[in-house]
């Protein structure tokens, strides 16, 4: 049985994905801070698809526990995709550093961090499949959420990196760039309708692109235009923007 491991599989796209791949026969290597909550979600995946489920504790932030979390693991994930992130309150991050620093630590360091052990586990077997959970927000730095875009920035040249690295090693490197997701992070946001995607079809569509090996997903194929536009808008122009 082929198995994923879903790192911060407690939010509602981790559980989406859960879902998916439960669907297509897979084991569950579930992980996240509220183990509670885990056994919940394996309990009910376990009756409705008669799948192996195992469920870890994993700190995204405790950086020197990523080694010891990965070799507990039983044997190597298939797929490995890390779901965690942290929006964070862009004002408050713009006169207070702990909350810059906790945007920039959840959403780049605490990924490159597991994400290394897994790559250089994927290049010794010669085989697996690593996905990312990115941003639109990082395709341009705006000045409503450049804290949080610029850590996705970083994250996309990672991931980036990382597939020209593994090619040659036979491990594929998926980057997601999901746009607005109806999901508790973005709970009280007004979303634009034809913008905004249910976790399902966030999942969906991830498991596709997988198995299709591509190499970056906008989820909705609108995004893919809108962050090209505003790419392109000269920095001059730009600049006096309100985005």
């Amino acid at each position: 049985m082929k198995t994923v491991l879903l790192l911060g599989a407690t939010s509602d796209i981790g559980q989406a994905l859960a879902e998916k791949y439960a669907k297509e026969g897979y084991g569950l290597l579930l992980a996240g801070r509220n183990l509670t909550h885990l056994e919940d979600i394996s309990a009910d995946l376990n009756i409705r698809y008669n799948v192996a489920v195992r469920c870890y504790f994993f700190e995204a932030l405790d950086y020197g526990s990523h080694s010891s979390f990965y070799e507990e693991l039983p044997g190597t994930p298939d797929v490995t995709i890390c779901i965690f992130g942290y929006l964070g309150e862009q004002e408050r991050a713009e006169t207070e550093w702990q909350e810059c620093e906790r945007i920039m630590d959840v959403n780049y360091k605490a990924a490159v961090s597991i994400l290394n052990i897994v790559a250089n586990s994927y290049q010794k077997a010669g085989s697996g499949t690593i996905i990312g959970i990115s941003s639109v927000a990082g395709d341009r730095g705006r000045q409503s959420n450049y804290f949080y875009g610029s850590a996705k920035a970083g994250f996309t040249a990672y991931l980036s990196g990382l597939r020209n690295r593994l090619f040659k090693s036979q491990v594929h490197v998926l980057t997601v760039k999901p746009g607005f997701v109806n999901t508790k992070m973005t709970e009280g946001m007004p979303l634009p309708a034809p913008l905004t995607a249910e976790p399902q079809k966030v999942a969906s569509a991830i498991y596709s692109a997988a198995r299709k090996k591509k190499n970056v997903l906008y989820v909705l194929g609108v995004w893919r235009l809108i962050m090209t536009v505003i790419v392109l808008i000269p920095e001059f122009v730009f600049k006096r923007l309100k985005l």
